[in-house]
């Protein structure tokens, strides 16, 4: 298997990233005149690359190889023009070629899963929208009631396995959840792992969570060798919930300065609209269930609670 090969093979992850981007460039779009007969490599050569970003072959050669690794600005600046990569993707390979030149300078530690107590209240009062607080790596920390109830069937699991990447590949109910954008969703997911892994590659959380979804996703493990890079700061979703039908939602994902890792992700729906309506029955749905006595464990019924 790939993944098997890239984790043998040694190397950064500045050069896996550099070696999953030009497998799948087609050099018709990169400019180059492609001779007639089946090619050997997928994408662009190594030799094509190098001469598209102005950069010599050895030198390149020994990037993907991780024999070098300190590209200045300008060649990590020409690699992404060459690679035509999105804004994201050129970020990120800045953020890869910053890690390798000073690897082994630092350690990694998991950061903390407390939940202020004010982020709690800022929760209660985003109602009736879902409202969260994740870790970088999608554990659910805390949420409001309609948060916990809009991820049908999350409530189920333990409040330490509820994470929403976990959530959307591995519990039955997110494909039908999210049936009207299900490949943007998935990739977008596998997505935002692989921008978090490069830059905190041995992270403890992420080596986790990414190492089980290999193992039990085969989906995630193919979408993971395609090395994307992306992360969505706000946009529209289209969920279709067991409870209230279909409602398409804005969402906006936003860091909590303070409080570093954790981050606040919030829908919203116009009031006054189907959607918003649909979220104050979600709402008081999960109110009058959280107000109901359940055989739970401790902290399951308590959807603000900071061990979500």
């Amino acid at each position: 298997m790939r993944r098997e090969h890239a984790a043998a093979s040694g190397g950064t992850d500045l050069g896996r990233f550099l070696r999953a981007r030009r497998a799948e460039l087609d050099p018709a779009e990169a400019g180059l005149v492609v001779q007639p007969g089946r090619r050997r490599t997928p994408g662009l050569r190594r030799e094509e690359l190098a001469t598209l970003a102005g950069i010599s072959i050895d030198y390149y050669t020994r990037l993907e190889q991780g024999r070098e690794t300190r590209p200045s600005p300008a060649v990590v600046d020409a690699l992404a023009r060459a690679l035509q990569l999105e804004q994201a993707e050129h970020e990120h390979l800045r953020s890869l070629a910053e890690r390798a030149a000073r690897r082994g300078a630092e350690t990694q530690t998991a950061p903390s899963r407390a939940v202020r107590r004010g982020v709690q209240l800022l929760l209660e009062n985003l109602r009736p929208g879902p409202a969260y607080v994740v870790s970088r790596a999608n554990d659910l920390l805390a949420c409001n009631p309609s948060g916990l109830r809009l991820l049908a069937g999350i409530e189920d699991w333990p409040a330490d396995q509820r994470n929403l990447t976990r959530y959307v590949f591995l519990h039955p109910a997110a494909q039908d959840l999210f049936a009207e954008d299900w490949d943007n969703q998935i990739r977008g997911g596998v997505a935002q792992l692989r921008a978090l892994a490069g830059t905190h590659p041995d992270a403890p959380d992420l080596t986790r969570l990414i190492g089980e979804l290999l193992l039990k996703s085969p989906e995630f493990a193919r979408m993971w060798d395609r090395y994307e890079v992306r992360v969505r700061t706000h946009g529209r979703k289209t969920f279709h919930h067991p409870e209230v039908g279909a409602l398409t939602l804005g969402f906006q994902n936003m860091e909590l300065e303070g409080t570093p890792g954790h981050r606040l992700l919030v829908y919203y729906a116009e009031q006054g609209t189907p959607d918003h309506d649909a979220l104050v029955l979600l709402d008081m749905a999960a109110q009058e269930r959280s107000a109901a006595p359940r055989g739970a464990q401790p902290g399951q019924g308590d959807p603000a609670s900071p061990t979500l």
